[in-house]
């Protein structure tokens, strides 16, 4: 049985619902044209707390979760974050993560649906060491402010003179109304964009203030379709979606972002430096042009002539390009920008090209 998102925004009841991974989440909330409109020429208002937040307490937190992620935490300072995956001893994912170093604590933020399994998968390697792995998602809750005016919008709460430059550099702003926000600088798409981590008590006190900033922006709240589509432009794979756990780390393109190759040990390092020494993995996440045929679906297959090559992850129709657009995954020997290759689904059928990523630079 699925959860349904509370809705949080007055005055904008979401219009339609969508399931990302059990949890019922608003689509839209009556015209997802415009919210994308705003997510990419103004600013959009996103209720995103059914994510995932654990945080790990105890002295040796830093030094535990470094030996357990593809990326270097050791290095990050409080006040500064990075991407990362988890994943198994033979290097297949098990989620993905954005790591934030508080004073106290780290923060780890990641897809709705998967608490338990990072938990259990954490909990499993602590033997004598200082940790202590806590669900944070009740607490606290996530609010995402994304476009080229999100910057303004935050101004109705005083944020502006505080708000980190760089991505996935954040600050920590107390507020006697408020309580202590932690402020994000984290773009879900190409542009520009906050995450603001909230307690739960003061949620709706935020939302409405940031809300009563949003018209004189040109912004309005947006659902689940909107901040989608920014997405697949943009390239970036979401775990559920475009990665899951039968994938090898290096696979979906976030190799760049996400895995460091000078860190030292963690669990599936050697299946992963072999991979990289080796030689490329057998299979890639591509762009992909539909260039005939109606939107393909999840798990079409990509075919090369006769022969299957490949298969479709996310798709979508991109306003930007006025064309659909799909992320896929491509066998290595097919897989060369340029490419021309035929999908096919149960009932549909079409043509795409393989092109670079992101779809849409901004």
């Amino acid at each position: 049985m699925s959860l349904t998102v509370r809705p949080l925004f007055p005055g904008s009841a979401p219009s339609q619902y969508v399931e990302v991974a059990g949890v019922q989440v608003p689509l839209n909330y009556g015209d997802p044209a415009a919210e994308y409109l705003a997510l990419k020429q103004s600013v959009g208002l996103l209720d995103l707390s059914f994510r995932s937040r654990v945080c790990l307490l105890g002295n040796d937190r830093k030094r535990f979760l470094h030996g357990q992620v593809t990326n270097n935490v050791n290095d990050l300072p409080v006040g500064q974050g990075c991407y990362a995956a988890l994943v198994t001893a033979k290097g297949k994912l098990q989620s993905d993560l954005y790591i934030y170093q508080l004073a106290d604590e780290i923060l780890l933020d990641f897809e709705p649906g998967l608490t338990a399994t990072v938990m259990e998968r954490l909990d499993k390697y602590i033997i004598a060491d200082d940790v202590q792995v806590v669900d944070v998602s009740e607490p606290y809750g996530l609010l995402a402010v994304q476009g080229p005016k999100a910057h303004e919008a935050l101004l109705a709460l005083g944020l502006a003179s505080s708000l980190p430059a760089s991505p996935l550099h954040f600050a920590s702003i107390k507020n006697d109304d408020l309580g202590e926000i932690y402020c994000v600088n984290h773009a879900r798409g190409t542009g520009q964009g906050f995450d603001l981590f909230v307690p739960t008590a003061n949620l709706p006190t935020v939302a409405e203030r940031l809300m009563a900033a949003l018209p004189a922006l040109g912004g309005r709240v947006c659902g689940w379709q909107a901040l989608e589509t920014v997405r697949i432009e943009a390239g970036l794979p979401r775990f559920g979606a475009d990665m899951d756990e039968t994938n090898l780390a290096p696979e979906p393109g976030i190799e760049a972002r996400a895995i460091s190759y000078t860190k030292g040990c963690y669990i599936g390092q050697e299946v992963i430096a072999r991979i990289r020494t080796y030689g490329q993995v057998a299979k890639a996440l591509r762009g992909l042009r539909i260039t005939s045929g109606p939107l393909p679906k999840k798990g079409d297959k990509l075919l090369a002539g006769e022969k299957e090559v490949g298969y479709i992850a996310s798709s979508v129709h991109s306003p930007a390009l006025q064309a659909d657009i799909a992320l896929g995954y491509v066998r290595r020997e097919h897989h060369a920008i340029g490419t021309q290759l035929a999908w096919r689904g149960e009932d549909r059928s079409g043509t795409a090209q393989i092109v670079p990523l992101p779809f849409v630079n901004a």
